[in-house]
């Protein structure tokens, strides 16, 4: 469930050189507002291509930030600053994107809905228990959309540029700060300033410092897995799977994934091939741990899906694989793999 406290949008417009920051926060009564702030706060929150970081020492936004969290900050003065430090960034890149701010302090118990659910009507307002509270930074893009305009003679064609995006639409520079640990989820995009590619977001904006994504790590780690299993004589299907299950184990149960604990359960009985996982790991400079939210690592890893040489295409839950009696992957003498699929009741055309 996903409590907004207070959320105020900011618009720019760089065509003209004008911005037009709100002296209000958004009608949160308004349901219509609410859950569209909701629907993007929920997106933003559950995606696993978002980087993890950390505040320097000597970040400016953070002590801000603390400073509001305590109550020392007014929630509207303090958005209207980051709208003019994002104003004044923004209209110095090469290639000018028309965007509003949306700006929010809202409370999530973890326990809400997909992305891109309905709202909660009013379930959002009564509820009162306990759950992480973050302060989110979006930057929504606008479009071009043509409307038509009813006239008593004829009607017209006209073309509108305030359209923000719909909610089940990605947005691909925001931040996240939890309240609680200051630690920080963000997505950024590069921009062209000054003839050098930057992502304003983490260099300039948070002053932070950058982790893979949770969907960076959990790739990495699938494979390591697929690699490591075909150089020892392995079936990688099986293996990934296996490494899948683990991931998705990890996540839901203590909200980390750690990519070591995952090697050593997936080689539990091969200790060589545990070490040659470690050392890829290394290698690759996996974090030791990153954090997943619940739900998330099950999205990404609750199925596995194969392609043959041959053109045919499978895909199965992930915790199949390790199971027997549902599906057997064979190795014959001369190298070639059957696919043994068990106990099936019915098969149906997709």
């Amino acid at each position: 469930m996903l409590r907004i406290s207070q959320a105020i949008l900011h618009v720019f417009d760089f065509d003209s050189g004008s911005t037009f920051f709100s002296e209000g926060a958004l009608d949160l009564s308004n349901r219509t507002t609410r859950s569209y702030v909701q629907r993007h706060l929920r997106k933003i929150s559950s995606n696993a291509e978002s980087k993890h970081g950390e505040f320097s020492p000597d970040s400016s936004l953070a002590e801000e930030l603390r400073r509001f969290f305590a109550g020392q900050n007014d929630f509207v003065g303090f958005s209207v600053q980051i709208a003019q430090w994002f104003w004044e960034e923004l209209r110095r890149a090469e290639d000018l994107e028309q965007c509003d701010l949306l700006v929010a302090d809202f409370t999530d118990t973890d326990g809400g809905k997909a992305d891109g659910g309905p709202d909660d009507s009013g379930a959002d307002a009564a509820f009162e228990g306990e759950g992480h509270r973050f302060f989110a930074v979006l930057l929504l893009p606008r479009k071009q959309a043509f409307i038509h305009e009813v006239d008593a003679r004829s009607n017209e064609i006209l073309r509108q540029d305030s359209t923000l995006p719909n909610p089940t639409q990605k947005v691909e520079s925001y931040v996240l700060v939890d309240a609680d640990t200051m630690a920080i989820d963000f997505h950024d995009k590069e921009r062209s300033v000054g003839g050098e590619a930057r992502q304003i977001i983490p260099e300039l904006f948070l002053q932070c410092s950058t982790e893979a994504s949770s969907h960076e790590v959990i790739d990495q780690v699938t494979v390591i897995v697929r690699d490591i299993a075909k150089e020892y004589g392995l079936t990688p299907a099986v293996e990934v799977s296996r490494a899948k299950v683990a991931l998705s184990r990890h996540a839901d149960l203590e909200e980390v994934v750690a990519p070591a604990e995952v090697g050593r359960e997936v080689f539990e009985d091969r200790p060589e091939l545990a070490r040659h996982y470690e050392e890829r790991i290394a290698e690759k400079q996996l974090p030791d741990e990153v954090p997943v939210r619940r739900g998330v690592a099950n999205r990404l890893t609750k199925t596995h899906r194969i392609r043959t040489d041959t053109g045919i295409e499978i895909s199965f839950p992930s915790d199949l694989a390790d199971k027997p009696g549902y599906i057997d992957f064979v190795t014959g003498p001369d190298g070639r793999i059957s696919i043994n699929i068990l106990n099936v009741a019915s098969i149906e055309n997709r």
